[in-house]
């Protein structure tokens, strides 16, 4: 940016931020025709912090008459929905530190001065919906576990978006409307934020002149966090006179992430039906807890199974009950038809499924386990890609096209060299 004008409107504009109005259902028809003609593309990143046991996740062959592996079995029904990557990663090492890397393909300190930060996946799809949904994004997860859990959702500027800690607190945020008293005190702190950004903004261009080189490159990326600051507050703004769907759903209690998964899968799908958001990620960390399945020993220590029969059985079924829960919201998705345009939720939503860790026994980064589900890509296959070091493809070529298909107009993301090859649309 060269120049930074004091008023926020014309920041916004400098900043190359379009703000559109959300779809509102009082608006005629025709002012939203668009929108209803055809399905608007959706995001959603599952990803746990400990991966797959490979032993149980790949298959031997590769193309579309692979065998379905043990934690592959839930998905045979949407055998033709899906497909599954082999040899995709970001060349990271760094074990449950690089965890954090699944939907950035970078570390945060490796970031500084790339033109993206370590954004993550979800978030740049985020920037490219604004405010035409209630939510930009949603993150869904919990904080504790491992070294900080998952972690998966991150701006330009290096900060964490903090996950919805439970059905509980999504149900409200998605669906309860605010009494009187707790809207104006929302207005009144918008308002206040507002005012604070103002004065901020007149303190850092007034100070702008008077800086060296070096400084005026500090301030620029301190105005680009004040541009995420900028976003909300016009959005929260827009959306604080839309009220929230009605859903045909009691208020969920908290049971602790195993046992929550099914309903947070069930929001999540009411999210994008209702449109109140178009990208979710969902965090599954070390706080899933072994003990709700009847497995004494802990998460953790079983991705650490140093190979032993006994180990590896109680793993593999706290992976599988995960991958049947994902197996069970693509049914959801599927179930669920558009209503002004064909097909259904699952062929407009783009499902990503994986991790940031390859081999938890080992600490190793490398051959993610990589499912993408729906969105209208071809899918059934296998597909393998070459193993060897100096061939290998970045899995953020995969995330170049699912953001192509989202509908943003970029050929990089991360340390990507081009979209994937093999991956088409149907």
């Amino acid at each position: 940016m060269a120049q930074y004008p004091i008023q926020r409107r014309a920041f916004l504009k400098a900043a190359g931020i379009s703000i559109a109005l959300p779809a509102l259902e009082s608006l005629p028809r025709t002012a939203r025709a668009s929108e209803s003609q055809t399905a608007p593309v959706r995001m959603v990143c599952i990803g746990n912090e400990f991966g797959m046991y490979p032993g149980s996740f790949w298959p031997q062959r590769a193309g579309r008459d692979y065998e379905l592996t043990p934690l592959l079995k839930p998905l045979e029904e949407y055998r033709d929905e899906f497909t599954l990557f082999s040899h995709l990663d970001h060349g990271l090492k760094g074990g449950h530190f690089a965890v954090h890397t699944f939907l950035t393909g970078v570390k945060a300190a490796d970031a500084r001065g790339m033109e993206d930060g370590s954004i993550s996946l979800d978030q740049r799809a985020a920037e490219f919906v604004g405010s035409r949904t209630r939510f930009p994004s949603l993150a869904v997860g919990s904080a504790d576990g491992l070294h900080g859990g998952c972690q998966m959702s991150w701006t330009r500027t290096g900060t964490r978006v903090p996950p919805v800690p439970g059905p509980r607190e999504l149900f409200r945020l998605l669906f309860v409307e605010d009494d009187a008293a707790a809207r104006k005190k929302a207005t009144d702190r918008i308002a206040l934020q507002g005012s604070i950004l103002d004065a901020v903004l007149d303190d850092a261009n007034s100070l702008k002149k008077k800086l060296s080189a070096t400084d005026r490159q500090k301030l620029d990326e301190y105005f680009s966090s004040v541009r995420d600051v900028e976003v909300k507050l016009d959005l929260d703004r827009q959306w604080q006179k839309v009220p929230k769907p009605q859903v045909e759903m009691d208020e969920p209690e908290n049971k602790g992430l195993t046992r929550d998964l099914p309903t947070i899968y069930d929001l999540m799908a009411l999210a994008l039906q209702t449109d109140s958001t178009r990208v979710a990620t969902l965090e599954i960390g070390g706080s899933f807890a072994a003990s709700d399945l009847g497995i004494r020993k802990g998460y953790h220590g079983l991705s650490h199974h140093g190979h032993l029969k006994e180990n590896l059985d109680l793993l593999t079924q706290i992976e599988l009950y995960q991958v049947e829960q994902f197996a069970r919201f693509l049914d959801k998705l599927k179930s669920i038809r558009e209503p002004d345009a064909d097909g259904s939720l699952l062929d407009s939503t783009m499902v990503l499924f994986g991790s940031g860790m390859g081999n938890a026994n080992s600490h190793t980064n490398n051959d993610l386990p990589i499912v993408l589900a729906g969105g209208g890509f071809r899918h059934g296959e296998h597909k393998q890609y070459p193993e060897e070091a100096r061939q290998r493809v970045p899995l953020s070529n995969l995330f170049v096209s699912m953001l192509q298909r989202f509908g943003v107009e970029t050929d990089g993301f991360s340390m990507s060299t081009g979209t994937l090859t093999g991956l088409e649309l149907a």
